[in-house]
């Protein structure tokens, strides 16, 4: 059953509530789901008036955030895509954009209940249980970015397998943002990633302020908007000072890491599932991509597969939803209003 723009703003409210407080969102069955937000941006008003779009369906997009991020690091660039899909399509449509924190990140990590092991699976399988829990329809969308990609990766290969039980539907597109799909050897693993996982083992605890963050990041070679970036996934210890301490868990998130470097679905896009379109999208700027893997991607795409894309975000390294995100939503908006 479809529901309408109230609907989902009487949930976003209550949604919004309990990821603000950090309280369990899996009712009664002992183990946590994961914490969210929801932006809702309601279909164009075809008929003049106000509030025209309450009765109108309303697609759903999961978005997921990539190592060390959160949901509401999505808020503005989800907004905007939105906005602009709407804007785009010619369907009665609007959309909400459930912006997830994955286990260990965000308000997630404040949590109990999310059992080791922490790798990309057990992720994936949160994404099944929130939806579930929540009684939801399942998304039309899934949207990821790095780590995330193999997250919502592993989802669409698992729910295609019936592993999250029969009555869970396929994403009609799922969409990869900068996040290589195969395993990611050692060799090729000193990027920007790493240089951020080693700047944060290099912090203090308790860091003496945001401020005092970002202008480190930026003194070890970072970009200013990678360093606010860096920043907003801090939280205040407490109301007496300016010291700061991250917002995730940096054991089981470091975990999790290990997990993503390991995993590899090229499988996946060999063969994917009939009914979802997976989308990728590389960074032109982005050094998670060597030879030898834009040559395994360009061997698939030559076989011509009618539901996997590929794409590229030019003047944009790894953060590309930061660093060029005009031009992430001018590739992502036109595609997302195809869906009716």
């Amino acid at each position: 059953m479809s529901l309408g723009i109230q609907a989902w703003r009487e949930a976003r409210k209550e949604g919004e509530r309990r990821a603000r407080s950090g309280e369990q969102l899996g009712g009664s069955r002992g183990k946590a789901t994961l914490a969210y937000e929801e932006i809702v941006v309601p279909a164009k008003d075809s008929g003049g008036g106000s509030g025209g779009g309450d009765n109108k369906k309303v697609r759903t997009a999961l978005v997921v955030h990539g190592l060390l991020g959160a949901g509401r690091n999505w808020r503005t660039v989800a907004k905007r895509l939105a906005t602009a899909v709407v804007e785009e399509s010619s369907s009665s449509s609007g959309w909400r954009m459930v912006l997830v924190d994955l286990r260990n990140h965000g308000n997630s990590a404040r949590l109990s209940g999310f059992i080791p092991p922490h790798d990309i699976p057990a992720a994936a399988r949160d994404l099944a249980e929130l939806v579930q829990a929540q009684g939801w329809e399942w998304p039309d969308v899934m949207i990821a970015h790095s780590l995330g990609g193999k997250v919502v990766l592993d989802f669409t290969q698992n729910a295609a397998a019936g592993s999250y039980g029969p009555a869970v539907l396929l994403p009609k597109q799922v969409w990869v943002l900068d996040s290589v799909p195969g395993e990611v050897e050692t060799e090729n693993s000193d990027g920007e990633v790493e240089r951020v996982l080693a700047a944060l083992e290099s912090m203090p605890h308790p860091i003496p302020s945001r401020r005092w963050m970002t202008n480190r990041m930026q003194e070890l070679g970072f970009s200013k908007s990678l360093a606010d970036w860096m920043g907003s996934n801090l939280r205040r210890i407490d109301s007496s000072s300016e010291n700061m301490e991250w917002v995730f868990n940096a054991q089981g998130a470091h975990d999790m890491f290990l997990s993503y470097r390991k995993l590899s679905y090229w499988s996946l896009l060999q063969k994917p599932p009939q009914g979802s379109h997976i989308a990728l999208v590389r960074a032109a700027l982005s050094d998670r991509w060597t030879p030898d893997i834009l040559a395994q991607l360009e061997a698939i795409m030559a076989n011509k597969p009618h539901n996997v894309s590929y794409h590229v975000v030019e003047n944009a390294g790894h953060w590309l939803h930061i660093e060029n995100s005009s031009g992430l939503i001018a590739i992502m908006a036109p595609v997302l209003a195809q869906i009716s």
